[in-house]
């Protein structure tokens, strides 16, 4: 090979190595341009942070420390009714209700929530055409005070249900409500306590969110036996929506407006279940219990037949008349 084709091979060779160096600074530096660009969003020392709402608040939202946070907004847009960093302590909204309807995003404001204590947070609590209940419950029996306002119980009626016999009466619990929203325990509507965290304490009164008709039936149940609360799940809400749809109880819209059918969604999960209620029996804890209610004495008649109180027959009978005299016989007596 002579030199002139030598001399080309090795400045062609250059030619690569440099373009291909280049190249690869041109790109490096292009691929770091974004990142630094979205990291490098300053936010300035004096810019006021806000607190906004996390998810959307429907009228009567029970808050908690999940429902907002602090977000920095433009100074020229705060206003004096909002929440400022450094001004306010967010626990102390923790337990507090919604009086505004608040989408998320929106910064919440001293008008669109009411406090535990003040005036009318019990009436902003209710959802429209619910009422409030106040029933006595056993302490050891609800969950040991550990129910809190927003959460959601199932209520259970233990009463003791005599037979006309001589028999023990018969033991019975039965589940006869679920599902129903806590608004406060012994007066008490903010779980909260001056530190910011959950107070545990005993009480012996609920006060609960039902419908008018539910309302009446917690009235009766008070005075058959002793009630007492147990605490559902998060996901039975879930599982009591799926049922409630699969039985035809509740239509969803066509699915063409998905916020509609949000809200259809979100109204069945926190509405109050009186259907389907379960009960137990002391037979069902104890072999030495019953399962039935005693029943009543049962006579018999010289002819063999039961009779019940007052001689009356028990069964299908045959009226023998015989002249003016008729006979009342059992039927299979002599």
């Amino acid at each position: 090979m002579d030199a002139k084709k030598i001399v080309l091979l090795v400045g062609a060779l250059i030619i690569a190595v440099a373009t291909a160096l280049v190249a690869r600074n041109m790109l490096s530096s292009s691929g770091g341009a974004p990142q630094a660009s979205a990291s490098a969003m300053p936010v300035e020392a004096d810019t006021p942070f806000v607190l906004v709402a996390t998810k959307a608040l429907p009228v009567g939202t029970i808050l908690d420390a999940e429902s907002f946070r602090f977000q920095p907004w433009p100074k020229d847009l705060v206003e004096q009714a909002y929440f400022l960093k450094g001004q306010m302590e967010p626990t102390k909204l923790a337990g507090s209700v919604v009086r505004n309807a608040i989408t998320a995003g929106q910064p919440l404001t001293q008008g669109a929530v009411i406090q535990p204590g003040d005036r009318g947070f019990l009436a902003a609590a209710l959802g429209p055409g619910m009422r409030a209940v106040t029933v006595p419950v056993q302490m050891s029996n609800s969950v040991a005070g550990f129910v809190f306002p927003g959460d959601r119980v199932d209520m259970m009626l233990t009463q003791s249900v005599t037979g006309g016999g001589d028999g023990e009466p018969l033991k019975v619990s039965e589940t006869i409500l679920r599902n129903l929203r806590v608004l406060a325990t012994d007066q008490r509507t903010n779980a909260l306590g001056d530190d910011g965290k959950p107070v545990i304490q005993p009480y012996s009164n609920v006060t609960l969110e039902v419908t008018p008709k539910l309302a009446e039936k917690i009235a009766v149940s008070q005075t058959l036996g002793s009630l007492s609360l147990s605490l559902r799940s998060i996901a039975d809400s879930t599982a009591d929506l799926d049922a409630a749809i699969a039985a035809g109880d509740e239509t969803l819209p066509d699915g063409s407006d998905p916020a509609a059918e949000k809200r259809v969604l979100a109204k069945i999960a926190a509405s109050p279940i009186d259907k389907g209620s379960t009960f137990a029996t002391g037979a069902d804890v104890s072999r030495f219990q019953r399962r039935s209610v005693p029943s009543k004495p049962v006579t018999v008649s010289p002819e063999g037949a039961p009779m019940a109180a007052g001689g009356v027959p028990v069964g299908p009978v045959v009226r023998v008349a015989r002249g003016t005299d008729v006979t009342v016989v059992p039927v299979g007596g002599k």
